[in-house]
């Protein structure tokens, strides 16, 4: 099968931990090598972000990324792209005329934004995976939420226009049915993790983060923005004497300085006099984080709200417990009291209490981390996780080649109007 992945601004070559670099990197990236692995064609849409970029460039097993020539080649926060999605589209429309895959798969509204008109009058089938709902950011952050005010119109209406929609979880799922999305169109397939690289027994930890004098570990893993929560396990280590605190993601540790949520962190540490006790590593390169994980006697996911979460799922998957809170994917990949605990409410006082009863039973952490693992190698593996999407793609090209789409087409979503064929410049 021949499959267009479309990420606009999540590119699968991305260096992990800067702002808008993380878990749908790492989706991407692994699906499709995933997918390509078992013989289909797969090539990767996303926007040049540097003028010495090759046109084409290979990921792992024969899959490929295009750079798509779309606004300044230059790094652009990602609710920043909006103006540049017609152009984005106008080149994908371009490409599939002259190469037509049997199915695309967009990530991101963005994405999805600039595949619908690029598909619309082709019968290639358009699959959708959110990643992320405007309808809950904003819900969330309120005043904070930088997304463009058309993203919860747009993602609604591709929610009704997209042959099928991919949630990568239950959560996420209930929130479609609610914006008007209907059930049958939605397929619940999660993320996945390398259950390989992600296992007990990986006892290398870098030598760069050498143990501070505290008898436990915490560690917490994720892109430095407020939403992730962070402050939360610095705060609770004013309760936690015993133990030390790592923070991993954001930018380089040279960088961090110039981070305003890590200069955050740390003044809170010290307001709370726990400095000594509370690192900022910065973002590290990924093969280092399973020796970390498992340096680690529980990692903490403390985020305002998690679309899916793969840090729970890698820590799960290196067998070492989770403390989560009850939001999003966290409310499918941690099962409370069998792979890790979810909190009781969302602040310091609920996660220094809940910290401070599993670090004083041993035997517990290591049955919630058996459970796990186990659990990861039942669900959350990328073949797992590429058997579900490739059924999602059967049924959508089955589908359109009996000229009977799930729902009549609505064509493109506000803003972008479908573009003529062929469209010229470069791709």
């Amino acid at each position: 099968m021949k499959i267009a992945m479309v990420s606009e601004h999540a590119s699968p070559l991305a260096a992990l931990g800067e702002p808008d670099a993380g878990g749908q990197n790492v989706y991407v990236k692994r699906l499709s090598e995933t997918l390509a692995a078992r013989g289909h064609e797969i090539t990767v849409h996303t926007r040049r972000d540097s003028p010495h970029l090759p046109e084409r460039a290979p990921l792992a097993d024969g899959a490929t990324v295009a750079h798509v020539t779309a606004g300044p080649a230059r790094p652009i926060p990602k609710d920043e792209l909006l103006g540049h999605m017609k152009e984005f589209s106008q080149q994908l429309a371009r490409a599939w005329h002259e190469d037509p895959p049997d199915v695309v798969h967009a990530h991101f509204w963005m994405s999805g934004m600039a595949a619908l008109p690029a598909t619309h009058g082709t019968g290639i089938p358009l699959v959708q995976t959110f990643h992320a709902l405007g309808s809950v950011k904003r819900r969330e952050q309120g005043a904070g939420d930088s997304s463009p005010d058309e993203r919860v119109r747009v993602e609604s209406h591709l929610g009704r226009a997209a042959s099928d929609i991919v949630a990568t979880c239950s959560d996420e799922e209930t929130e479609l049915v609610r914006m008007g999305v209907p059930r049958s169109q939605v397929t619940v397939v999660p993320c996945g993790v390398d259950a390989h690289r992600f296992r007990p027994g990986v006892t290398d930890t870098p030598g760069r983060v050498p143990p501070l004098r505290a008898r436990h570990r915490l560690l917490a893993v994720g892109r430095l923005v407020p939403r992730k929560g962070f402050d939360q396990a610095v705060r609770a280590m004013a309760v936690l004497p015993s133990a030390e605190l790592l923070i991993v993601g954001g930018p380089p540790a040279a960088r961090l300085d110039d981070d305003a949520e890590a200069r955050r962190l740390r003044e809170l540490a010290k307001e709370y006099g726990v400095e000594d006790r509370v690192r900022l590593l910065g973002g590290l390169p990924h093969e280092e984080l399973p020796a970390l994980l498992q340096s680690a006697d529980l990692v903490l996911c403390t985020a305002w709200y998690e679309p899916f979460g793969i840090v729970p799922v890698e820590a799960m998957a290196c067998g070492v417990p989770v403390v989560a809170t009850r939001v999003g994917g966290y409310l499918d990949t941690v099962q409370d009291q069998q792979t890790g605990i979810h909190l009781p409410s969302h602040g310091p006082f609920a996660l220094g209490t809940t910290v401070r009863r599993l670090l004083a039973q041993p035997g517990l952490r290591r049955e919630l981390g058996a459970a796990g693992r186990a659990r990861v190698l039942e669900r959350y593996t990328w073949d797992r996780v590429a058997d579900g999407v490739e059924e999602v793609y059967v049924k959508a090209v089955a589908r359109a080649g009996t000229g009977t789409p799930r729902l009549q087409p609505l064509g493109p979503p506000p803003g972008i109007r479908p573009v003529s064929r062929p469209v010229t410049g470069a791709a």
